[in-house]
């Protein structure tokens, strides 16, 4: 960063405060007192923290920049950023929900931009971005700097004076946002001209070389650095990159000098080449060589800049069009054609995923909604599976959130390696997917056959699971009782699908919180069917299985001990789901003082009718509501898998009167308590010290590295 030495006065621009001021509590809370696992950046300013905010009575996640007391930077460019984000509104800017002022302590809180900086993508993450989404996004920021220098909606014109790739955010959508307007400076806009005498600010390689010599900051400035953007998405190269010619650190005299000597095509990255027509790729580089004129006057306003681009994405569209279809049919339904490729580019796929992916085409009739995806766009949507976006691992399967590039929200299963399921079984499971009908569930969007890996796709925007809002002290306060009972409810009414309204009877086989995924909106969907065992409508209602893959302490005892699958088995899940749901305690708990499990505890207190004992404190739901649920709870987590009711049953239950409900037998199996037990006590160290180990990734879930 070049940074003059002069102290600038602050822009004397009135304004109201409309954005949230927060308390320093609050900042600690949202960051969970800055714990390092939750930073997701740093830059002039400081450390950016990933964070969760109550905004309006909702979960917000949010980018929490907090000043460092050894940055250059300190009050007048933070109240600069304050004051600018407090008037500018738009859909290309980056939104300023809050701030906090504590002493010392100089905190901004943004909308949180989930796929990063331009930059990260170009230079850091690598990311093959498609020419496509690249044109949309230069158009984006295009349009966000046009505002800025147009005043429209504001009385004045603003210089950004610090336009770069790693400040252009990237919104979910992948829309582009103008960030960080601390060293922006506001000027009028009736005189296209007109400059602002002031230091010299800015970034090395994005730096108007007329501003540099002259101190003389036009909007034109800003027009300079965004022809050295664009150069940086047609090259992949960073403004300053010493890969260059040993003359050409410089990216923007590099790439004049090149275009000056024919070698235009030679320098635009790899990753795009053939993808961009002739035409749209000389007009591209002549607009950005037009900003960069070392005359100010002769380059392009933004908002000709924005206009250019926006007639290239035509043409190139158009191209586009001529040589591909614009989407392709796939089961009956068409589909954008950058969500996946032909079958013929997947050269990888051996010859035993070619047969699977066969099973696929001849089950179409059936899985009307599956859709087969290419590698390169779920691992662009799950950025390259870092991570940050990792919701679960277990020991054969990893779970992935993302986004693709039309804005939709996916979940992406990978089964390991070492999955003890095999491919077969997993497309199987996908077909089945593909034709289940429930809101509560997670719906299958489609598959992916990458070499010998298998992808399956579902459609949901996760934010974060069950396991967080139950067992997190940050976050249990969040779920009120409203909330846990249309979760439980909306669990029951899945499970009940499952084994009684869906095509073909499914036990899912592995109810627990952390497969309770959630939205930001909190809507909830029951996941996790990667490997769930299925049996046909008139078979019997249990199958032996000769392989246990189900979490500890979330089996049914009959599934543990003797290999006995049945529907009960999801009813023995459900009905632990309830009671930590209740309580907020994990099942595999153990209390010193009666040297009793969870279940035995909470049986003796209901027992006894002392249900508060159980109950967790941040509940505000009346007793006799609480003791009908831990009722039902206990009702399904007898011992005894014929003692248990149907889901059917427990849907049934929950509009019961309490009076009616049956009372349960002693629910507590004696092998979860006994000392002796090969069988369970194994299994109960594994399982501890593999909740130790979640409970930390858990915690660090929401905040992407």
């Amino acid at each position: 960063m070049f940074t003059g030495h002069e102290v600038e006065s602050s822009s004397t621009l009135e304004w109201p405060e409309p954005c949230r001021r927060l308390t320093f509590p609050e900042i600690q809370r949202a960051t969970q007192n800055f714990d390092e696992s939750l930073v997701i950046g740093h830059g002039g300013f400081g450390k950016v923290y990933r964070g969760t905010i109550i905004s309006e009575a909702r979960l917000l996640v949010v980018a929490i920049k907090r000043l460092d007391s050894t940055s250059n930077q300190g009050d007048v460019e933070f109240w600069a950023e304050v004051e600018m984000l407090s008037k500018l509104r738009h859909c290309h800017l980056v939104s300023l929900i809050g701030y906090c002022t504590d002493g010392s302590e100089r905190i901004l809180v943004y909308d949180y931009m989930p796929h990063g900086t331009l930059e990260d993508h170009l230079h850091k993450l690598q990311t093959p971005l498609p020419w496509m989404l690249r044109l949309n996004i230069c158009i984006g920021a295009a349009r966000g700097l046009n505002y800025l220098h147009t005043g429209t909606g504001i009385k004045h014109g603003v210089i950004h004076r610090d336009v770069k790739s790693s400040n252009i955010l990237l919104h979910k959508t992948w829309a582009a946002k103008i960030s960080d307007f601390g060293l922006s400076k506001v000027g009028p806009t009736n005189q296209q001209f007109t400059h602002v005498s002031t230091v010299v600010k800015g970034t090395f390689g994005y730096l108007d070389p007329d501003y540099f010599s002259t101190g003389r900051l036009t909007r034109k400035s800003d027009v300079y650095a965004f022809g050295v953007v664009m150069f940086e998405v047609l090259c992949g190269k960073r403004a300053v990159d010493r890969t260059l010619d040993e003359d050409h650190w410089g990216l923007a005299r590099w790439a004049q000098d090149s275009m000056k000597e024919g070698r235009l095509k030679q320098i635009v990255d790899v990753n795009i080449r053939e993808r961009i027509s002739t035409k749209c790729l000389k007009e591209f580089s002549r607009l950005a060589e037009r900003c960069l004129n070392s005359h100010p006057k002769q380059r392009p306003t933004m908002a000709e800049v924005m206009v250019g681009l926006e007639s290239i994405l035509v043409l190139q569209e158009k191209t586009s069009n001529t040589l591909h279809p614009a989407s392709m049919t796939i089961f009956g339904r068409k589909m954008p054609m950058f969500l996946f490729q032909s079958n013929g580019e997947n050269q990888a796929i051996n010859r035993s995923l070619r047969s699977l992916e066969s099973l696929f085409d001849s089950n179409k009739g059936e899985s009307q909604k599956i859709y087969l995806f290419d590698f390169l766009t779920i691992s662009i949507a799950t950025e390259h599976f870092s991570e940050a976006n990792k919701i679960w691992q277990d020991h054969s399967d990893s779970m992935y959130k993302g986004r693709l590039q039309n804005g939709q929200g996916i979940a992406i299963t990978q089964p390991s390696y070492s999955s003890k399921f095999s491919p077969q079984e997993y497309i199987n499971n996908a077909l089945l997917m593909g034709r289940f009908e429930n809101y509560n569930l997670l719906h299958l969007l489609g598959y992916c056959l990458e070499r010998t890996a298998i992808f399956l796709v579902y459609e949901f925007d996760v934010f974060t699971n069950m396991d967080h809002f139950l067992f997190d002290p940050l976050m249990e306060a969040y779920l009120n009782w409203n909330k846990r009972y249309e979760v439980i409810l909306g669990v029951a009414n899945a499970l009940n699908y499952l084994h009684n309204r869906a095509p073909i009877r499914v036990i899912h086989a592995d109810v627990r919180p952390q497969n309770l995924l959630f939205n930001e909106s909190l809507d909830h969907r029951l996941s996790y069917l990667g490997s769930p065992r299925h049996l046909a409508i008139n078979e019997t209602d249990y199958v032996i299985v000769d392989r246990v893959n189900v979490t500890t302490g979330y089996m049914a005892p009959e599934y543990m001990i003797e290999g006995c699958l049945s529907t009960k088995a999801d009813v023995f899940g459900f009905g632990l789901f309830i009671l930590e749901n209740v309580s907020g305690q994990r099942n595999y708990l153990r209390f010193s003082e009666t040297n009793e499990n969870f279940v035995q505890y909470a049986w003796a207190n209901w027992l006894e009718g002392t249900c508060s004992n159980i109950t967790n404190p941040t509940i505000d739901a009346g007793s006799s509501l609480i003791s009908r649920f831990i009722n039902i709870g206990l009702l399904c987590v007898q011992a005894n898998a014929a003692d248990r009711p149907t889901m059917d049953d427990v849907v049934g239950m929950f509009g019961a009167p309490s009076n009616t409900l049956p009372l349960p037998k002693n629910p507590v199996s004696s092998w979860m308590m006994e000392e002796d037990s090969n069988d369970a006590n194994g299994l109960f160290d594994d399982y501890d010290d593999y909740n130790a180990r979640a409970v930390e990734e858990f915690v660090s879930e929401l905040s992407p590295r």
